[in-house]
């Protein structure tokens, strides 16, 4: 078999421009995932490793801890990725096709909490929920309405760490729907005008179909980003009250610099991993599914 040379030196050329990345990748995501499973199979305390199996595995489902916190991460990925989807779209549905100046502020105001830092966006609703000087608790104080602890009431805390995640970064999503939108051909709109179609026929006919790779993409984002959801929970709750909050995330953190069990922490960064594969794989399938 004759090996083109010209064709060899071209492609030859392509892999030395992707090498740094393909190298990067494998140092920096490969490797670890390799290690993370490796260590999950030890007990590690501090400078000793012993082989333990899977021990690690079953000292976790045996933890009502790690039970709850597993629980409270799927009921994070389901409600917040929903209400992102769901939300973005009836927005982004809504103003598309209006002035150009209004799209723009609209865009401008969902994506501003999303250019600010976790940290700071953390503190500011710690303060407005501070039931001793925040400021909802005190607006609820003078209408004279009951108090509620929302970051130390079990009942409260999730659907408060919910909202708070959603509002911070629904931003993006909207603005790519919007930009996912405006893409789309506008012979489709206007025939359906001419055929009388509403605006709901519109948007579930033509608007939802036609931005389906945009919907699947957040989707997958979305998933990613709340199972490594920690800066919020950390500074607003501490993952309490009684580990209401907890996800697997902190409950990793904690394992892994409060408790030193290195290898506890890296099962459940391998169950995380898993988790996320489980819940990616079907929108991945979609999104390379061949029309």
């Amino acid at each position: 078999m004759k090996i083109n040379k010209k064709s060899f030196k071209e492609n030859m050329t392509g892999y030395l421009f992707i090498a740094p990345q393909i190298l990067l990748f494998l140092i920096f995501l490969v490797y670890p995932i390799i290690e993370g499973i490796r260590l999950s199979l030890f007990k590690i305390n501090y400078q000793d490793e012993v082989f333990i199996g899977f021990d690690n595995y079953k000292k976790l489902f045996s933890d009502p801890v790690f039970v709850q916190s597993t629980i409270n991460t799927v009921i994070f990925v389901v409600c917040i990725v929903a209400l992102t989807v769901f939300f973005a779209l009836f927005v982004a549905s809504t103003v598309f096709d209006k002035n150009a100046k209004y799209v723009s502020f609209i865009q401008g105001a969902y994506y501003i909490p999303v250019m600010v830092s976790a940290v700071v966006m953390s503190m500011i609703w710690s303060f407005l929920l501070n039931p001793a000087n925040g400021l909802i608790p005190f607006i609820a104080r003078k209408m004279e309405l009951a108090s509620v602890n929302f970051l130390g009431d079990t009942n409260w805390v999730l659907p408060v760490i919910i909202f708070v995640t959603f509002a911070t970064n629904v931003g993006q999503a909207i603005i790519l729907y919007i930009a996912s939108m405006i893409g789309v051909q506008k012979e489709l709109f206007e025939a359906a005008e001419v055929d009388g179609a509403s605006r709901m026929k519109i948007i579930f006919k033509i608007i939802i179909p036609m931005v389906k790779p945009t919907t699947i993409y957040i989707i997958i984002m979305n998933i990613i980003a709340v199972l490594k959801i920690f800066v919020v929970i950390q500074l607003l709750t501490g993952g309490g009250p009684n580990n209401a909050s907890t996800t697997l995330m902190y409950y990793l953190y904690n394992n892994a610099f409060k408790y030193n069990q290195l290898g506890i922490a890296s099962a459940v960064g391998v169950i995380m991993f898993l988790i996320t594969l489980v819940l990616s794989t079907p929108q991945l399938r979609t999104m390379l599914k061949k029309n």
